[in-house]
């Protein structure tokens, strides 16, 4: 029995509470990075044992990246994403105390941190593949993906205040019990599709029925991926990632060593181009489905936004080789962010165009290599400095892989469903 029209619909609640696990993953995953400057002072760590503890969490994520969307698919997104939260807000609340054990036992709860966090985006994209018609996925992926930047800055802020007052244990234990917090209320309010929700109007109910995907069938994931729209939306993926943790990995030094700024205005010059990305992404997103509703095609719209977003992109970071003023640097990092966070409405509700009834399994696949600049590409970036005491090679390795992938999703990628 459903209710009549009344309240929100029920895909808003969904794709509302996707984004704030979205805000609580990255606010879980970047503490570290603040909290472990006190961290490594009480315990005595080295930069090598510093770096192990930063990098562990990729472990953990990388390793079961397309395990969560197999399970994603076999369980429903709803069961998989809560137990994702669930999991990676233990490890997150027991991180004080894995420390205090030994090193070992910290990195071990980072990766257990990973692996948990590695069934967020996938279990949320089968949520989506059953509450969000194709006339809003962009919005709704945009939404979504907004919680990166929004988690990233109250994670850099958040955990600086706590650390400070409280002590750096302080942030994991308020982060960790917000998390666990979000589990109560998703299963309170959430159900895996709207055929099962009893607080579903009618309206919405026959809105979502119409273009609801089939059930997955079985999943041929070696053929699925060889297809050029697939492998287009994979190196799209990549290419953006390598933009973002490029960015969220060296912003801080770049604006202290480069820009002479202090450690606490690195801080703050840091997090205004996150802020920028999460407006410009969802106003990208809200662009998108205006466009398509329009008459413009879902293929030409996604190419727009993510071939265009990673050309412009490369373009602020190609003129920020040559500057030498914080205010310009901050104006050009806010420009090539931003144009990043436009890619949100292309490869990201890419992955439910071509495959919506396997988009979890295969958004799981894709962010697997997605998490490689993570490794690799934070990795050769300070290797790049260390080679040329600059961050201008840097910055040119990253624009030349933005265009790459401009170019190569704009040749591949078609929006059609595949079988």
């Amino acid at each position: 029995m459903h209710r009549p029209d009344s309240g929100p619909p029920r895909r808003h609640v969904v794709i509302g509470l996707a984004f704030l696990a979205c805000v609580i993953a990255y606010t879980d995953r970047v503490n570290i990075s603040v909290a472990v400057v006190a961290m490594k002072e009480r315990f005595g760590w080295t930069e090598t044992q510093k770096g192990e503890v930063l990098s562990a969490f990729f472990v953990g994520y990388l390793l079961f990246m397309y395990l969560g969307g197999v399970l994603s698919a076999r369980f429903g997104g709803k069961t998989v994403l809560g137990w994702s939260v669930l999991a990676w807000s233990l490890f997150t609340f027991l991180t004080p105390a894995a420390a205090l054990v030994s090193l070992p036992a910290l990195v071990a709860a980072r990766i257990g941190m990973g692996l948990g966090e590695a069934a967020m985006f996938p279990g949320a994209y089968e949520m989506f593949a059953r509450w969000v018609p194709p006339s809003e996925r962009a919005r709704a992926t945009a939404r979504l993906l907004g919680g990166i930047p929004v988690g990233t800055v109250i994670g850099f802020v958040g955990t600086g205040f706590l650390v400070t007052r409280f002590g750096w244990p302080s942030a994991f234990y308020v982060f960790g019990i917000a998390g666990l917090a979000w589990v109560l209320l998703w299963y309170r309010q959430v159900h895996n599709g709207p055929a099962t929700d009893p607080r579903v109007s009618e309206a919405e109910l026959r809105l979502l029925s119409a273009r609801a995907p089939p059930a997955a069938g079985k999943i041929a994931i070696g053929r699925l991926l060889l297809r050029r729209p697939v492998a287009g939306i994979v190196i799209a993926h990549v290419a953006s990632t390598w933009g973002l943790y490029m960015l969220l990995s060296w912003l801080p030094s770049y604006f202290r060593q480069v820009q002479g700024l202090s450690i606490g205005d690195s801080a703050l010059a840091s997090a205004a181009p996150w802020l920028v990305m999460f407006l410009a992404g969802n106003l990208a997103g809200t662009t998108s489905d205006r466009m398509i509703a329009r008459g413009v095609g879902i293929g030409l719209t996604r190419k727009l936004m993510q071939s265009g977003g990673l050309l412009v992109s490369a373009s602020f970071l190609l003129l920020l080789r040559d500057v030498h003023t914080p205010g310009t640097a901050l104006v050009l990092l806010c420009a090539a962010t931003g144009a990043l966070g436009c890619t949100w409405s292309g490869f990201a509700p890419g992955f439910l165009d071509v495959a919506p009834r396997h988009g979890a399994v295969l958004y799981g696949f894709s962010n697997t290599f997605a998490t490689i600049p993570g490794i690799v590409g934070v990795a050769i970036t300070g290797w790049l400095i260390d080679l040329t005491g600059t961050y201008s090679a840097a910055f040119l390795l990253s624009a030349s892989v933005s265009i790459v992938g401009a170019l190569l999703f704009w040749l591949f990628f078609e929006a059609r469903e595949l079988s």
